[in-house]
């Protein structure tokens, strides 16, 4: 296991790339610490898989310097990082068994036959294939084969990380909750460093310590499921995590405050303050959990119109207008709500400003 730093690191796939427009990965300081569970969350295109690739050695980076535990390995091959890669599709052996498949990358590194044994039944226990060890892998079902795929990778107790490239994409929905609970659980067991890259935010928050939020080949924010939840840094975390996202609104400042379509919002002086010196293009954003409702006039609250009401189940989704703003309002079950005028508030604390998409500290 290794702490990873990336040192400057950017990335073109263009052998003279002219501007910030050609780089698919721009200039990144990243750590990874030991032991963590890390995941690269974004949409396609953003750059996570070519960072993934960068870490292990498959795509060597146009700028910067990678790291690990303090030496220099950017020259060095994915064996040479001693890294382990589980991909979007299984990389397995169909003529062996899957006790062969799981004991083949420490057979490969000459551990001693009882090592191979026990690693391979703890990890065929973990991952629900202990009954399927004397079986050829050709006959398995893909969601089975991706199993012995990550089990390839966890085997090993040597590596400096592991790696995931989307591996639950063909896996059946009902086994994925199962399987992110596992890598967990084997991630607190075996205490291995892992790093995966999803687009799907479920995966990410519910797999992750730390998460990294990628957006057009940048980080723009790390940090744990609820910090990313409840501070996000930008709007497009804002708006990327969370169902449904952040409510972001183009809005304004006057000597009274921030107004959103003529409404007055209520922040605090200092605050507000900071965003006259500030600058820039100004987004007003909240949480659908954070926004207040009542169907009555309340002091604090907004006169607005509810279009729309989603019951699902132990919750409900309110679309409602405000002034010329469509915004969504997430209420508990149970409460009491219908189209027609209703009355909404923002709380200070659960509101934040926005000066050109980063968030205003």
């Amino acid at each position: 296991m290794a702490r990873i730093e990336l040192k400057d690191v950017a990335h073109s796939y263009l052998r003279s790339p002219a501007g910030p427009e050609d780089y698919a990965l721009h200039r990144s300081d990243l750590v990874w610490e030991d032991g963590g569970a890390y995941a690269l969350l974004g949409p396609s295109g953003s750059g996570k898989t070519t960072l993934l690739n960068i870490i292990s050695g498959l795509v060597r980076p146009s700028e910067g310097r990678i790291l690990f535990d303090g030496r220099d390995v950017t020259g060095l091959s994915t064996a040479q990082r001693n890294i382990a890669q589980v991909f979007q599709f299984p990389v397995i052996y169909d003529t062996m068994t899957v006790f062969d498949n799981l004991a083949f990358p420490l057979r490969n590194r000459s551990v001693a036959e009882t090592e191979v044994r026990a690693r391979v039944l703890k990890v065929a226990e973990l991952l629900e294939l202990a009954d399927d060890l004397k079986k050829r892998a050709s006959g398995l079902a893909a969601d089975a084969k991706q199993k012995i795929s990550l089990g390839r990778g966890l085997v090993r107790s040597d590596v400096a990380a592991i790696l995931f490239d989307e591996p639950l994409t063909v896996i059946d929905p009902h086994v994925k909750w199962m399987l992110r609970l596992k890598l967990k659980q084997i991630h607190h067991e075996f205490k291995l460093a892992l790093i995966y890259v999803t687009h799907d935010q479920a995966e990410a928050l519910t797999f992750a310590d730390q998460v990294m939020v990628l957006s057009e080949g940048r980080v723009v924010q790390v940090g744990s499921p609820t910090d990313l939840f409840e501070h996000p840094a930008h709007t497009f975390v804002g708006h990327f995590i969370g169902s449904p996202g952040m409510n972001l609104m183009p809005c304004t400042l006057d000597a009274a405050g921030v107004r959103v379509d003529g409404h007055g919002v209520a922040l605090d002086a200092a605050y507000l303050e900071r965003a006259r010196r500030a600058g820039g293009e100004l987004e007003l954003g909240i949480r659908p959990e954070f926004v207040r409702y009542q169907p009555q006039a309340a002091d604090g609250y907004m006169p607005a119109e509810v279009t729309s009401v989603e019951d699902l189940g132990n919750y409900k989704i309110v679309t409602a207008r405000l002034g010329a703003r469509l915004l969504k309002v997430k209420l508990r079950e149970g409460t009491s709500v219908a189209t027609g005028p209703g009355w909404l508030s923002f709380p200070p604390e659960w509101t934040r400003l926005y000066v050109n998409g980063d968030v205003l500290s």
